[in-house]
């Protein structure tokens, strides 16, 4: 995938989550060049997800730990436990309290 690529497919990730967020409790804030984008939930716990441009992944930072998703086979996996990045961002998101996500 080029770099372009990349950044469409990327983009493209943000607008999904974004608009699933628009139904939860948390708030959102994206940093000045749009590539981190940071929730927080009303306990004050926080999810940060960034696209990590020379790796071409989607990174995931949370109180349990950080996650990397690569694009396979048109899904987004995690490098390190195989999981998909929507499922792992709906579960971050029941343990912060924002409710129950549909991606």
């Amino acid at each position: 995938m080029t770099e372009s690529e990349f950044k469409q497919v990327a983009d493209s990730v943000f607008q999904r989550i974004e608009q699933a967020l628009d139904n939860s409790d948390a708030d959102i804030d994206y940093d000045s060049n749009g590539t981190v984008l940071e929730m927080e939930f009303a306990d004050g716990s926080k999810v940060i997800i960034n696209r990590h441009q020379p790796n071409q992944e989607i990174w995931l930072a949370a109180k349990s730990g950080g996650f990397h998703y690569a694009m396979q086979d048109g899904n987004w996996l995690s490098q390190r436990d195989g999981s998909e990045l929507f499922a792992k961002l709906g579960e971050l998101v029941q343990i912060g309290g924002g409710g129950e996500l549909e991606f």
